[in-house]
C-alpha cells in the first residue's frame, strides 16, 4: 500500500492534532470537521478499507471499537455520537486507510447524506 496522508501522520511527518495514541492506534482530529466533535480513529496497521480486512484483524477491531468508545467518554459525548467507516469511492472513502469517523456534539440528523 503506497503512503497515505494517515501512514505520513502516523509516521509524524504531517501535524495533526491527536487526542489518542497506543501501540495499534491513532485517534486526531478532523481538519474538516462535520460536528463539533469529529475525530478519526486509524489503525496503525496499513489497511486499505474494510474490504481489505483479514481474517486475522479481529483483535485490531474490537480494539479499535473499544477505544472510540473510550474517546466517546473522554471527550463528553454522553449525549450519543456517531462513528461512520466509508468503504469505496462510492462509499465517499477519500483515503486508501481505513479510518472510523467519531462525530458528536450536535444532534445528527438521518440520514446521513
Amino acid at each position: 500500500m503506497a503512503s497515505t496522508i494517515f501512514q505520513k501522520i502516523i509516521d509524524r511527518e504531517i501535524p495533526a492534532e491527536i487526542v489518542y495514541e497506543d501501540d495499534r492506534c491513532l485517534a486526531f482530529r478532523d481538519v474538516q470537521p462535520q460536528a463539533p466533535t469529529h475525530v478519526l480513529l486509524i489503525p496503525k496497521k496499513p489497511i486499505a478499507s474494510i474490504d481489505q480486512l483479514a481474517d486475522e484483524d479481529a483483535e485490531l477491531l474490537g480494539h479499535l471499537w473499544l477505544t472510540i468508545r473510550r474517546l466517546a467518554k473522554e471527550l463528553g459525548l454522553a449525549n450519543g455520537y456517531r462513528v461512520v467507516v466509508n468503504c469505496g469511492e462510492d462509499g465517499g472513502q477519500t483515503v486508501d486507510h481505513l479510518h472510523f469517523h467519531l462525530l458528536g456534539g450536535r444532534a445528527l440528523s438521518w440520514p446521513p447524506g
